[in-house]
């Protein structure tokens, strides 16, 4: 046990003595978290429309005004002409422009029926969609209004509820998908160059004739990363609720010991490439490559699952990221329980013993 502490502190020292290391250990989740935070949402704010008015009243005017005032939209550009609507889009400075046709207020008022044209840039068509589908809202909710208390008759009204995210805020599905990206890269690229390090720098003749065995040797790599990636989490954590205001519904305690869970997995994970990696290369090559593309393709935060391929759905199952983004997304976002995610949590403890009895088993103990 003495010589199991010893080895433990000595990659202490090998971290703490490695600047560059402690940058990417610390500074990376961080920056990972704000940028990935802010910049992968679904939301689409402030986009710049044009407004073509052939009628010029009080109502197209204050649907424009409606539409000014919200967050989603910046009217910037008037145009005067139809011939001008392609050149707008064209330029590329609008997404989206609001026709009013000729006599709109009156046939509003005296025909109870008026046509409002939305005209959008379907390049890129989710946007489009999500652009058309507020300017939608904004018109209805105008109309709404303006009809005080006197339904048309025949009129169906719909009510939405929005559970878990009333605001619609892209953060609440990106955040559970960033931590595991963030957990999963991080500790695994980390773990991934250690064994390989001892190696290369000529040290690990010394682990090889000590009397610890190899079982201690791949725990006691571990065991300084899995301390630092607890800081981490904090971080991390604290980031998502005072930066990105994505509130923890759930249970802390279930939450924090899912991440370390997590944690451990990603650091056994590393261990194993680290193993089985002839140079430091090979093994960031392979956990970065190897790591980031199925942690963001086939996790479910980007692209839903069950949309793929039966494939591609079948491959995804090995994804560990898979599992802890449907454990956060459920107790962070949702504030379930236990007993909705135990199955998932088994998975993840499984794959974490696999990949340390193969760490172990793949650990050479002799030099070639």
């Amino acid at each position: 046990m003495k010589q199991f502490t010893f080895f433990i502190r000595k990659e202490f020292l090998h971290l703490w003595r490695d600047r560059r290391t402690m940058l990417i250990l610390f500074g990376m989740p961080i920056m990972q978290i704000l940028i990935f935070g802010f910049a992968l949402t679904n939301e689409v704010k402030n986009a710049r429309i044009a407004v073509l008015d052939f009628s010029k009243d009080n109502t197209s005017r204050g649907i424009i005004d409606e539409m000014n005032a919200s967050r989603y939209f910046d009217v910037g550009l008037y145009l005067s002409q139809p011939a001008e609507l392609e050149r707008a889009f064209q330029s590329g400075t609008v997404k989206l422009a609001v026709v009013f046709p000729s006599d709109f207020q009156y046939d509003l008022l005296h025909g109870n029926q008026a046509t409002v044209q939305l005209i959008a840039d379907a390049t890129d068509p989710n946007v489009a969609t999500t652009l058309s589908n507020y300017a939608t809202g904004i018109i209805m909710d105008y109309q709404a209004a303006q009809r005080g208390a006197q339904p048309l008759p025949l009129s169906i009204k719909t009510e939405f509820r929005m559970l878990y995210n009333p605001q619609l805020k892209g953060s609440y599905n990106f955040v559970p998908g960033v931590m595991a990206m963030v957990l999963m890269l991080v500790c695994a690229m980390m773990t991934s160059i250690s064994i390989v390090r001892e190696k290369e720098m000529g040290t690990m003749e010394v682990i090889l004739v000590s009397p610890i065995v190899p079982i201690r040797v791949v725990i006691a790599k571990m065991v300084p990363y899995l301390i630092l990636s607890a800081a981490n989490i904090g971080s991390i954590l604290l980031l998502s609720v005072f930066v990105l205001d994505v509130p923890i519904q759930g249970n802390l305690v279930l939450l924090v010991s899912e991440c370390l869970l997590f944690t451990i997995t990603a650091l056994s994970l590393g261990l194993l490439i680290s193993s089985v990696a002839n140079s430091q290369q090979v093994a960031m090559l392979i956990s970065l490559m190897g790591l980031f593309l199925p942690t963001v393709m086939l996790s479910g935060f980007m692209f839903p699952v069950e949309n793929m391929p039966i494939a591609l759905q079948v491959i995804s199952n090995i994804v560990p990221a898979k599992w802890f983004y449907y454990i956060v997304r459920n107790v962070m976002i949702k504030g379930l329980t236990f007993d909705y995610v135990w199955k998932e949590t088994l998975i993840l403890a499984g794959m974490t013993l696999f990949f340390m009895v193969v760490s172990v088993k793949k650990f050479k103990t002799r030099l070639e």
